[in-house]
């Protein structure tokens, strides 16, 4: 089954700076506010939630196609896809723009400034859902706004199932358009924050949510997932992870366990059980997409998680 994945491509620079912010920002002064950290240990990541995605797809032997928009500097990321074999043929490069990045200085107690620059992101309408053939499952991850919405429609119109997943996004939207998107969806995914702020922006309790969609999963981190469907509340434990190195591009592992879930015709339940390895597996190592598991790792600890085999 050929999966579309509608959402971002973009380069993460993460720096450490070896103090405390509090340490060099004074709160009395922050009107005038003017400093500037030496950071030694910088590294760049590839990164966005498309690319992400995508790439535990991959890692899962799925059909994934990125959708997405870049600037005039993606030569490496695209570099990059075709080395996965990750097909480029719905990436669209956008002239005279950047490729969305973050720029992410963490200090000695994991707090962080974080700034970023959308580029590329911003144009993702440009793309069109109905240009990319033979698809027959996609997802709406975070990305331009204006994408976001036009793809949920698309993927409406064309009769093909997909998961509405707006995460960092949100904000951007009202609760009419939110609510559109939820009578357009097929599943929509959030986190527990999302899933209050989804309520609080739509009026509706998650119980109502969950009535406008096949499913409605919420992530909760350690505590593991709920998939709201026909009615009840299913629990999905977390799958304890071996070391937690970075948490970066968890979310997006999820996904794409779920994705390739629900596209191998598993219930709704196992493909969380999955997208639970899958995320597991991630928060294992450094970055969104420097994992490496096999098929045959992801097997086993599906199976040493949950007594059963995926496959």
């Amino acid at each position: 089954m050929s999966i579309l994945v509608c959402g971002s491509l973009a380069f993460d620079t993460i720096m450490v700076f070896g103090d405390r912010f509090r340490n060099h920002i004074l709160p009395e002064q922050i009107h005038i506010l003017n400093v500037s950290f030496l950071v030694p240990d910088m590294r760049r990541e590839f990164g966005g939630c498309a690319g992400n995605i995508a790439y535990n797809l991959a890692l899962l032997g799925a059909d994934a196609r990125i959708m997405a928009t870049v600037g005039e500097d993606a030569g490496p990321y695209l570099a990059r896809l075709e080395r996965l074999g990750l097909s480029r043929r719905h990436v669209r490069t956008v002239e005279g723009s950047f490729t969305a990045q973050a720029f992410i200085t963490t200090d000695l107690d994991d707090n962080q400034i974080t700034a970023f620059h959308p580029g590329a992101m911003s144009l993702s309408h440009q793309n069109r859902v109905g240009d990319a053939e033979g698809i027959e499952l996609g997802i709406v991850a975070p990305d331009g706004r204006d994408g976001m919405l036009e793809h949920s429609r698309q993927f409406a119109e064309a009769g093909i199932p997909f998961i509405f997943d707006p995460g960092q996004g949100l904000p951007m939207f009202s609760g009419g358009e939110l609510m559109d998107c939820l009578e357009l969806a097929t599943y929509c995914s959030v986190n527990d924050y999302e899933a209050r702020m989804l309520s609080e922006k739509t009026g509706l309790s998650v119980a109502e949510m969950a009535r406008r969609v096949q499913a409605l999963i919420v992530t909760r981190g350690a505590e593991g997932s709920e998939v709201h469907v026909a009615g009840e509340c299913v629990q999905v434990p977390c799958v304890p992870a071996a070391v937690i190195v970075d948490p970066t591009g968890c979310g997006d592992a999820y996904r794409g366990g779920l994705l390739h879930g629900i596209a191998s015709g598993m219930s709704i339940e196992q493909a969380a059980r999955l997208a639970s390895v899958m995320g597991a597996i991630k928060i294992e190592h450094r970055g969104g997409q420097n994992h490496a598991p096999s098929r045959e790792d992801i097997a086993g600890r599906y199976a040493a998680a949950f007594g059963e085999s995926p496959w």
